[in-house]
């Protein structure tokens, strides 16, 4: 597994960057590498770096995962009002645990901006800042020409700074 072993860290902090959530973070790039694996037939060599094809399929695993924690969350929010009171003791627990988790307070205000903003700018963010990808690199693993990510940087830029004023 010599790929898993050479892209696995950038992967793994891209999406832990991209989720604020290690177990989240775990799960998404294990079924990157999975979905790269089992796909790996259908990768084509066309001038494109592999780490952009496994950072496409992550962002498409974590939008995958973000609709399915909304699903999730909406069937998780009528069980607590069915359950409320039943420990809480473990609920603080879990509250205490979720909070040591995230220790740097800059990152978690930078990190719920970026996460009120649309996917697509959460995307071109994530890649050019957290992991320092070229515009053309990122057009590659979005899919995109190199004017269309510029463009869409400048816009998720400006709708960020109108968030954190």
């Amino acid at each position: 597994m010599e790929l898993y072993d050479k892209y696995y860290s950038q992967i793994f902090g891209y999406v832990l960057r991209r989720t604020a959530n290690i177990v989240i973070a775990q799960d998404v790039t294990s079924q990157t590498f999975i979905k790269a694996l089992d796909n790996l037939g259908h990768f084509q060599w066309r001038g494109v770096p592999f780490s952009s094809w496994l950072f496409k399929i992550a962002s498409n695993e974590i939008a995958n995962n973000y609709n399915k924690q909304k699903r999730r969350q909406r069937l998780i929010t009528n069980s607590y009002r069915d359950m409320a009171g039943a420990n809480p003791s473990r609920e603080t627990e879990l509250a205490q645990a979720e909070e040591t988790l995230i220790q740097h307070e800059e990152f978690v205000t930078i990190h719920q901006s970026i996460a009120k903003l649309p996917l697509k700018y959460q995307e071109v963010i994530s890649l050019r800042y957290f992991e320092h990808k070229q515009i053309k690199e990122i057009g590659e693993t979005l899919g995109k020409s190199e004017g269309t990510v510029k463009s869409l940087l400048h816009r998720a830029l400006k709708k960020l700074r109108v968030l954190m004023e």
